[in-house]
């Protein structure tokens, strides 16, 4: 699709957003779980304990895990979204993230809206309830960022 074709496409709403989120988040959950096994492969099972009925494992390797995993997330969206605007999600519920010139969107845009939607998704959905009063309906992470989403026709091919 050209730019020009990208410009006459409506915005997508909430129930899509949310839809591609949690297909996304399927994804991304078993990225985390490989990282998880790989993790375990080579720390190995001793570093955790059972005391008292509670499991206390290495605040360290809790750490490397949990950076792991937020490096893994970031990397996952970013990825799609420079490449071609699309993640797994968004192209099986047909959305596609441009910036304001119906360009794909560079990696400071994308930290930008990945640093702005979690709060945007966390804070009640605020953020997402957004775009029912903006004029574009645009989410708040989405102006932030100076991107948006749009619902792309059926003829639109991804690959």
């Amino acid at each position: 699709m050209t730019t020009t074709d990208l410009a006459i496409l409506p915005r997508a709403g909430l129930f899509r957003r949310l839809a591609a989120l949690l297909y996304d988040a399927f994804l991304v959950a078993a990225i985390w779980m490989l990282l998880g096994f790989i993790v375990e492969l080579i720390v190995g099972p001793d570093t955790n304990q059972l005391v008292d009925g509670h499991v206390q494992t290495n605040p360290v390797i809790d750490n490397i895990l949990f950076l792991g995993m937020l490096v893994s997330c970031s990397a996952f969206y970013l990825w799609f979204w420079t490449r071609s605007g699309q993640t797994l999600g968004m192209i099986a519920w047909r959305m596609k993230l441009v910036d304001d010139q119906n360009n794909l969107i560079n990696w400071r845009q994308g930290l930008i809206r990945l640093v702005a939607a979690w709060p945007a998704f966390f804070l009640l959905g605020l953020g997402y309830l957004w775009l029912f009063v903006d004029p574009n309906g645009d989410a708040a992470h989405d102006r932030i960022s100076r991107t948006k989403v749009l619902i792309v026709p059926k003829s639109h091919r991804p690959f």
